[in-house]
């Protein structure tokens, strides 16, 4: 009798196991002459030791195709194990799947636009109103790099500008303070990782988001980073950022010129770099509008109605 462990490495054990533990379940239905005691991440295995190592390499064809789709099925199960071929080719148009094995793809002609100038420049500048999709592609798109292993860490910034609100008292410790700045980086990352890697993956630093401030005197390598709210930025920050590139790195920079919440007479170092580094080889840059707006029908509207407005101002003063 042989007995194994064997280490569901990278993926959500809740999604291999299935619902109510019935992928498990079914396992242990296919495979009778086995023993299979699962924890968390972990299967013990006894019994037969060739049926071990068609259970073996069934759990890992089954391991790589979660870790593709963030999915698996009673049917993908059935053919990986009775030897059928499990279609697992990514579709060209899709980024990454998220956590409930929903396809992250471009959405509008401009998203696929930044899409393809992240994968034909070292750096990328993406410029466009709230809801456009930016941060969230963006972070896809770094996902997918970790998952295929050609950058070892991401790296998220923010730089800690208040958006019409003193938040300077909150309570707790550094990390409690600027959380609240860093939150939709959050909520982007664990829509595509499961939590339990990402908290990982955060307590290994392969995934780090700070504050813009904290960026000063690294160099960054063999990462894909991404500066959210660069519109946010001074001159002489975005400058520091843009410098802190490493070899094998890429960078995404991110922003929305109508939401600038520098204090007033202050220059937006986004608007400025926009202009020094166009024209740059190797920079792409794309902008994104009001008909790429990916969230609820209200956003496009509001986005609109502001943008009317601030014209109608401007016309009014002159």
């Amino acid at each position: 009798m042989t007995e194994k462990h064997i280490i569901l490495e990278d993926i959500d054990p809740v999604v291999f196991y299935g619902v109510g533990n019935g992928h498990l379940q079914m396992l242990k239905a296919l495979y009778p002459k086995l023993r299979i005691v699962a924890r968390d991440n972990v299967m013990r295995v006894l019994g037969d030791e060739q049926q071990m190592a068609h259970f073996e390499e069934g759990v890992e064809k089954m391991r790589q195709h979660v870790l593709k789709f963030n999915s698996l099925s009673e049917e993908d199960i059935l053919d990986i194990t009775k030897g059928r071929r499990l279609n697992d080719d990514v579709p060209d148009d899709v980024v990454v799947y998220s956590i409930s094995g929903r396809p992250i793809k471009a959405r509008s002609q401009n998203q696929q636009r930044l899409i393809d100038a992240y994968q034909q420049n070292d750096m990328v500048f993406a410029v466009g109103p709230a809801g456009t999709g930016k941060t969230y592609l963006s972070i896809a798109l770094a996902v997918k790099a970790l998952k295929e292993k050609t950058a070892k860490k991401i790296i998220l910034s923010r730089p800690a500008v208040e958006a019409g609100e003193k938040l300077g008292f909150l309570p707790g410790d550094m990390k409690d303070k600027i959380d609240p700045y860093l939150q939709p980086l959050y909520d982007a990352l664990e829509d595509m990782l499961p939590q339990a890697k990402l908290q990982d993956m955060m307590e290994k630093h392969i995934i780090q988001i700070a504050p813009l401030a904290f960026m000063r005197g690294r160099t960054l390598s063999d990462a894909v980073v991404i500066l959210d709210e660069a519109q946010n930025t001074t001159p002489a920050q975005i400058r520091m950022f843009l410098t802190r590139m490493g070899w094998n790195t890429k960078m995404i920079i991110t922003g929305d010129t109508s939401q600038i919440d520098l204090p007033p007479r202050a220059k937006s170092g986004l608007i400025e770099a926009l202009h020094i580094l166009s024209g740059i080889e190797g920079i792409g840059m794309v902008t994104l509008t009001q008909k790429d707006i990916v969230r609820h029908k209200l956003v496009t509207r509001i986005v609109n109605a502001y943008d009317d407005f601030d014209k109608a101002t401007a016309h009014s003063e002159e």
